[in-house]
């Protein structure tokens, strides 16, 4: 027989115990591996790259929450291997003082354990990987479905021998320095119920003993085990924290930044132009959640150009909808270096490197504009004034500090006034007056114009009545209802931060699990006591009781550490300007009880199991 069938043979008989912590550890492994990989695939990663992918702008807000995400659930593995572990061996202490009684030396038994250690973190560890790529492999196949950017699937073999390697290292490291702690115990302390168990010596503690005795016992449990309770609690608190993130986080930061989205694109928007300039709009609308190309375009064509007549009638057809003329053409745009002024000369800064590159250019007039964008800075200014706003990801990759910047566009330097986050393009994006440009440019009229619906009015019917004004003008001209793209580009956010939030609760079973694992240490350690208090008459539902109300002393001083925790990081740190609405903290608040809820429900198992078993089969286990 190998040297391994022991360890091996011994796993299998504790079918339980090396499932939970298998399962636990697979979760972490595949919850980290599955976080990054889709991280990657939508253009998020923790490098901060575009790479055609997710704007910039947004892309710095999800990476924080990714990288957040990611440091918790490690953090969350690390506690919870080591606590499964020292739960392990805390149940394993007799055993080894009974294999040392008959001379086994201390380096044979600490070999025995770290081989069952190794089979098992290997195990974990090899799972998680699979579950995480399954993960990312269906996530990604969802994305394509679905019509969203991302490209064909690919196993990054760093991040999965980065994630494979170091939660290996974690749990061999802390689980090896239980398994020493373990085997260095003499025979003596290691057949004591008190050292196995880790409870102290009986404390004069009374408090509330004399108005509820199973509140009483249950607390005095929890004390008494204070270096278990003090692990599950420290689990539960990072895992709640990363909950906290995750739901809150994810809820809030859905809602504010679809609302930039629909602000910008704005809600009943109707797009009239040439045909082919609709198909080109529509194109620059899908750069935001769509892998799409764009080939060479003449904007400058003069087919494009909306007549002012059609203007006038389009203006006409309600009295109450507004009609926003734009001018769309692309160019080479180069940054123009700045400068920080210092006290003295020495200290005045050079801001930029002149570099260049295209951007979609748009001409508006900021007095009528439907758009209303997230702007850091401000507005354009008067219709003549030398200013531009650029998107979020031409001012990322483009310019150094944009808003003590210029821009040079056909010739001219324009102020930087303000940076926008925009989905046109993929925030590859300029504003600037529509005067300065046709001054620039030379242009004889727009060649898009943008036509705000009542909302009160029958869409159906109004979107008929444009198409047949526009039709009687010019046959070669279209309509565009934005409605669509926003509904695609508010689901492709609406997807990604579910998806987000989705994540952590891999960690909350996994949790759970470790809760499990707490209330049975609680009911071997305590076996003795609840069957004395069975035999004087006490009944089954008062022990389960007392089980119970051990796991919601941990699970409520847990909850309040994690949501504390989670919700500052959240509003101060993670989200800047936040949307907050009645409707989302109802939803935060029904989410987050839900999670303590099921965690709850889920540690009952070992207390239902305890509680009906025979008065004779509790008092006579060994």
């Amino acid at each position: 027989m190998s040297e391994t069938a022991f360890p091996v043979n011994d796993l299998l008989r504790r079918k339980l115990q090396t499932t939970l912590v298998v399962v636990s550890l697979a979760l972490s492994v595949g919850s980290t591996l599955f976080l990054l990989l889709f991280a990657e695939s939508i253009g998020s990663g923790l490098s901060l790259t575009v790479e055609d992918k997710l704007s910039l702008g947004f892309s710095h807000i999800l990476s924080p929450f990714i990288l957040l995400l990611t440091v918790l659930i490690i953090g969350a593995g690390v506690v919870m291997v080591f606590f499964m572990i020292s739960l392990m061996m805390s149940q394993r202490v007799r055993d080894i003082g009974l294999i040392k009684a008959v001379g086994c030396p201390c380096g044979l038994v600490f070999g025995y354990f770290l081989t069952e250690l190794l089979i098992i973190v290997f195990l974990g560890c090899f799972l998680g990987i699979c579950l995480g790529a399954l993960a990312g492999y269906a996530s990604s196949n969802f994305l394509s479905l679905l019509g969203f950017q991302v490209g064909p699937f690919e196993l990054n073999l760093g991040s999965i021998v980065v994630v494979f390697v170091l939660f290996l290292a974690i749990g061999l490291g802390v689980g090896a320095t239980s398994i020493f702690r373990a085997s260095r115990t003499s025979p003596v302390n290691a057949m004591c119920p008190e050292y196995r168990f880790g409870t102290m010596i009986e404390t004069e503690f009374r408090a509330l003993s004399s108005r509820r005795m199973t509140l009483a016992v249950a607390l005095r449990g929890v004390i008494r085990r204070r270096s278990a309770t003090v692990n599950i609690v420290l689990c539960m608190s990072i895992v709640f924290t990363l909950v906290t993130v995750g739901i809150a986080g994810g809820l809030i930061a859905n809602q504010t930044t679809q609302s930039w989205v629909e602000k910008a694109i704005g809600t009943n928007i109707v797009l009239v132009a040439q045909t082919e300039m609709c198909d080109r709009y529509a194109l620059l609308l899908k750069q935001f959640y769509a892998n799409t190309s764009l080939a060479a375009f003449n904007y400058m064509d003069p087919r494009y150009m909306v007549p002012q007549d059609l203007i006038a009638e389009l203006a006409a057809l309600n009295g109450d909808a507004k009609v926003e003329k734009r001018f769309v053409t692309e160019a080479t745009v180069r940054e123009v270096q700045g400068y920080v002024l210092g006290e003295t000369s020495q200290d005045t800064q050079i801001i930029g490197d002149n570099r260049e590159g295209k951007s979609l250019i748009i001409g508006i007039d900021p007095q009528e504009t439907l758009g209303k964008w997230y702007i850091a800075g401000r507005q354009l200014g008067s219709s003549q004034s030398h200013e531009v706003v650029v998107g979020d990801t031409l001012s990322g990759t483009l310019l150094s500090d944009p808003l003590v910047q210029k821009l040079r566009v056909f010739g001219s330097n324009f102020d930087v006034v303000g940076v926008c986050i925009d989905p046109l393009n993929n925030g590859n994006v300029t504003y600037v007056n529509y005067d300065a440009l046709r001054n620039a440019t030379g242009i004889l009229g727009p060649n898009i114009v943008l036509l705000s619906m009542d909302p009160s009015s029958n869409k159906s019917e109004m979107l008929q009545q444009i198409n047949s004004t526009v039709k009687s003008f010019a046959e070669d001209f279209g309509v565009l209802d934005l409605d669509d793209f926003l509904t695609r580009s508010l689901g492709f956010l609406g997807y990604t931060w579910s998806t987000v939030m989705i994540i952590p609760l891999f960690s909350l079973v996994s949790a759970s699990l470790c809760l499990v694992c707490y209330v049975t240490l609680a009911v071997d350690e305590q076996r003795h006591e609840f069957g004395v208090m069975r035999a004087v008459g006490a009944q089954s539902k008062n022990v389960f009781s007392m089980i119970f109300e051990q796991s919601l002393l941990i699970l409520l001083s847990s909850y309040g550490i994690g949501i504390s925790i989670g919700t500052i990081v959240t509003l101060l740190i993670l989200i800047h300007d936040p949307f907050i609405t009645n409707l989302i903290i109802l939803q935060i608040a029904g989410l987050q009880t839900a999670a303590l809820m099921i965690t709850l429900l889920s540690s009952l198992y070992p207390a239902l199991r305890f509680a009906r078993k025979p008065l004779i089969e509790v008092l006579g286990r060994d």
